[in-house]
């Protein structure tokens, strides 16, 4: 890196998207609280883009908190460790809220776990140094995120080892961490950066390091004040630039990211890398710098519980595989007027009713809406009117797509570049016929997935 001062710059934003609501007064001034060890947890196989991991357990055997117990199954794909110490029951099966059944390795506690203060400590707390990381070894950093299992934790669940394994054709010369957390009511990114900030820093300069980017850049939307004072104290010295963005959403989507920060335009169905950009999550930073300088894989992540459905809205550290039923339980259950319980936010999560369904790395929270928040219009016709396309970041056409999907026309709909669409929502937030063009357009992309198979 060539500067030498972290500098705190403003930034522009993207065309089109919305503004919806925010909703972070419910959980953002929740401190994270520690979730206590559960007595069973459920480790999908497939909880990342890619191939599924391979187990490397069996029933009865025992496991220590941290043990690898499924290896990856391919270069993009990510193994799991257990976040408790027990013993390894018979595989299983379960439901995801985005409706997909998987093979789960059910782990029963047994034995002393690690809890309170000292698991936060261990996960984010204590001393974050940075010295040495500039002398690291670029490929030993990679290595560390592959065994470590991480993935990212923003949501889309990428294995993050895949972004930073150097390539000589596509160089990155900037990384990006995204601290936007633009989807409305969550807030975990905002207080890893407000209790954690060295360890995003310390993340940060190691994939920087790992990608031999000469750049690395956070970017928090201007509503979060707070995250931007603790992040320029955090990287004093290091170089590292703070961006102060717009606040509009999906200011955190990748490609709409890049565009406010560095003005490049990354292309339809292309990636970052085409462009010479990396990007991770904070909560996905401050993992790597867990793996790295601690030698510790992913096991826990930190959560919102939130909504004006929920009793007491809190930010908790969890460990992956606790049921969606225990955190809602920790939070003091539902209100009476809860309607709706959504995995994630409320423009791109997924309803469920299932709480037993296990908590994944790319479990970013959970929404509890009322009657209030989900009451709607009866869905009518279309009336051209055009708020869809103004409205989307990707510059599609949704309600052409929705059309097509809705005819099970899968040429027309790749026509229209359905799979450039990435689910934001804001289409549907901004139709006045209550059309649910994001379902739609997800039915339409299984659609296109089937028709390649056969």
């Amino acid at each position: 890196m060539a500067a030498t001062q972290t500098k705190t710059v403003q930034k522009g934003t993207f065309a089109h998207g919305v503004h919806p609501p925010e909703h972070k007064e419910f959980s953002e001034d929740r401190p994270i609280e520690v979730m206590p060890s559960p007595a069973k947890v459920m480790l999908p196989l497939l909880q990342h883009v890619g191939a599924p991991s391979v187990p490397v357990v069996k029933a009865k055997d025992a496991v220590a908190a941290g043990d690898m117990i499924s290896k990856g199954g391919a270069f993009v794909s990510a193994p799991l460790h257990a976040p408790i110490a027990g013993k390894v029951l018979k595989l299983a099966v379960s439901t995801l809220p985005n409706a997909r059944h998987v093979q789960v390795v059910p782990i029963k506690a047994d034995g002393e776990q690690l809890e309170g203060q000292a698991l936060f400590d261990d996960v984010l707390g204590g001393e974050w140094s940075y010295d040495g990381i500039a002398q690291r070894d670029p490929q030993d950093i990679t290595d560390a995120i592959a065994a470590a299992g991480i993935v990212g934790l923003g949501g889309a669940a990428f294995p993050t080892h895949v972004k930073y394994t150097r390539n000589d054709e596509k160089p990155v010369d900037t990384v990006l961490i995204n601290g936007c957390e633009c989807e409305p009511f969550l807030t975990p990114d905002y207080r890893v950066m407000l209790e954690a900030p060295r360890a995003v820093v310390a993340g940060s300069l190691l994939v920087g390091r790992a990608a031999g980017a000469r750049t690395i850049i956070i970017g928090v939307e201007n509503n979060k004040p707070r995250a931007v004072e603790a992040l320029r104290d955090a990287a004093a010295g290091t170089g590292i630039q703070i961006a102060v963005l717009k606040t509009k959403y999906p200011q955190g989507s990748e490609k709409q990211l890049i565009m406010a920060v560095l003005k490049r335009a990354t292309p339809m169905g292309g990636l970052p890398l085409d462009v010479g950009v990396a990007v991770s999550n904070v909560g996905t930073a401050a993992a790597i710098a867990r793996a790295v300088l601690r030698g510790k894989p992913l096991t826990h992540r930190v959560v919102s519980i939130t909504g004006a459905g929920i009793r007491e809205p809190k930010n908790l550290l969890v460990p992956i595989g606790i049921s969606y039923g225990e955190l809602i339980d920790f939070c003091g259950g539902l209100k009476p007027e809860a309607a709706r319980i959504v995995s994630g936010g409320p423009m791109m999560g997924f309803a469920f009713a299932n709480l037993d369904a296990p908590v994944t790395k790319g479990t970013s929270g959970v929404t509890v809406l009322t009657d209030a928040d989900v009451r709607k219009a009866k869905e009518t016709n279309c009336i051209r009117c055009g708020r869809c396309v103004d409205a989307c970041p990707m510059g599609l056409v949704p309600t052409k797509i929705a059309l097509a999907a809705r005819a099970k026309d899968v040429d027309l709909s790749q026509r229209y570049h359905i799979m450039g669409c990435f689910e934001c929502g804001c289409c549907t937030f901004t139709c006045p016929a209550s059309i649910p063009l994001v379902q739609l357009i997800r039915t339409g992309k299984a659609q296109v997935i089937a028709s390649q198979r056969q």
